[in-house]
């Protein structure tokens, strides 16, 4: 008898996640390898799929019992054609991961956003349950933004949108051209950050991360910063503060255009520090957004962590 499971697939920049779900979606099995994105496409997609029947393996089940399947990718897809369109932080582009996916599961497999998916999976199962609309921001290593509306992830005709780490913010920054407005990621992503901590470091006002992570920006991860602010080093505190002032003037022109019930914070960053994002956004969406529309929006921690994109991908995938 068919067990009738479903699978989320997270492929992410670094790693490959592949989750099989029951009925009730909780866990029966997991599977995760190194992405290895520079080995292009093809040996990714086989990759993917050596993941997802090694899960299945782990589950005791065969692709007979699947019911659903959904892939999170990072970068923009093409919702109707299944493709991955663009995804600068793997080097691929144009790849058709829906259409090699559903030939090997012979099931159609839908393929979404990394972070639609994240923002779905938070909204069905995890901290945007029983919410009409939540937006889901999530600051890593860039920033991430994906919005539900009625159950509907909001998306162009036919391309993912919500590049909210793109939004473009008036300012000054030596990076981009002269003149070029800053990009919010490069204000509120991990890299712009952990660039401003080490400058800070490098002038001898922050020793914990001196010591722990020298001026090696990729040494700067989320505990280092929270180390150092929990240390009583001031202007550490200082650029979160101003990060996650900036992500707020971000944050409310989006609850300004639509008017979020709830917005869900999540990634590396807000699992460090969670208190100072949720009080830091608070108080900038109240500052600068109008006061009907800013009082009617909740802020809360992403619940369901690893899980949020491969839960969000196969619970879309089923509801579809």
């Amino acid at each position: 008898m068919a067990k009738k499971i479903s699978i989320g697939i997270d492929l992410g920049g670094t790693k490959i996640m592949a989750v099989v779900f029951d009925r009730n979606f909780e866990v029966m099995a997991t599977s995760r390898v190194p992405t290895e994105g520079h080995r292009g496409s093809k040996a990714g997609l086989k990759r993917i799929w050596s993941t997802i029947e090694s899960a299945m393996d782990s589950a005791g089940v065969t692709k007979d019992d699947v019911v659903s399947c959904g892939i999170g990718c990072p970068g923009v897809v093409d919702f109707s054609e299944g493709v991955l369109r663009e995804a600068a932080n793997l080097g691929w582009s144009d790849v058709k991961i829906g259409k090699y996916l559903s030939k090997k599961i012979g099931k159609n497999v839908v393929v979404l956003n990394d972070v639609d998916a994240g923002t779905y999976g938070e909204y069905q199962l995890g901290a945007g349950r029983g919410a009409y609309s939540v937006f889901g921001v999530f600051p890593g290593t860039g920033v991430g933004g994906g919005f539900v509306y009625d159950g509907k992830i909001l998306r162009g005709k036919s391309a993912s949108c919500m590049e909210f780490g793109r939004f473009r913010m008036l300012g000054s920054t030596l990076e981009g051209k002269l003149h070029e407005p800053v990009a919010l990621e490069g204000l509120c992503g991990r890299l712009g950050i952990a660039s401003s901590c080490s400058i800070e470091a490098s002038r001898g006002n922050a020793n914990s991360i001196m010591e722990s992570a020298g001026t090696d920006i990729k040494k700067v991860k989320s505990g280092v910063i929270k180390k150092s602010i929990e240390a009583g080093e001031e202007n550490i505190l200082d650029i979160m503060n101003k990060s996650i002032m900036y992500l707020g003037v971000g944050v409310t022109s989006v609850v300004e255009l639509l008017a979020p019930e709830i917005v869900v914070l999540g990634g590396g960053l807000v699992e460090k520090m969670p208190e100072l994002y949720l009080e830091g956004l608070r108080n900038s969406v109240n500052k600068y957004g109008s006061k009907a529309l800013s009082e009617s929006v909740s802020f809360k921690v992403a619940e369901m962590g690893d899980l949020a994109v491969a839960a969000g991908a196969a619970s879309y995938a089923k509801a579809k």
